[in-house]
């Protein structure tokens, strides 16, 4: 089984900033783009950031020049370092890893369950 996991969300001011970090752990035999999505109140999933094992990412509009993913060396963990947040970043990220499970399994997308942010203003 694969999990993906997020972690990091909180309460925080409008201006303030937090690091949200996902980690992808279980019976992984190649992992390749990972991304972070959000859904705010009333409103669909939209991505906020994803990043390719060469480190290229693509960020969503309303965030960029403002949030930044990373990934470590290990490749299985991604951050999302957010800095001057607003109320409208209020909502639950999600955390998407694609993962071949085994040599002989397809690639798949796994989610996380999400970890909330709230933006007061």
């Amino acid at each position: 089984q694969v999990h993906v996991v997020e972690s990091g969300g909180g309460l925080v001011q409008a201006g303030g900033s937090l690091r949200l970090s996902c980690e992808a752990s279980g019976t992984i035999y190649r992992i390749s783009g990972m991304g972070w999505f959000r859904q705010g109140p009333g409103k669909e999933r939209e991505l906020v950031a994803s990043i390719n094992k060469s480190g290229e990412t693509n960020y969503g509009d309303v965030v960029k020049g403002r949030f930044a993913i990373s990934r470590d060396s290990l490749q299985n963990i991604v951050h999302l370092d957010m800095q001057n947040l607003s109320p409208e970043d209020t909502g639950l990220y999600y955390c998407k890893a694609a993962v071949k499970p085994g040599i002989y399994r397809d690639w798949q997308d796994y989610w996380g369950h999400g970890t909330q942010v709230n933006v007061s203003s």
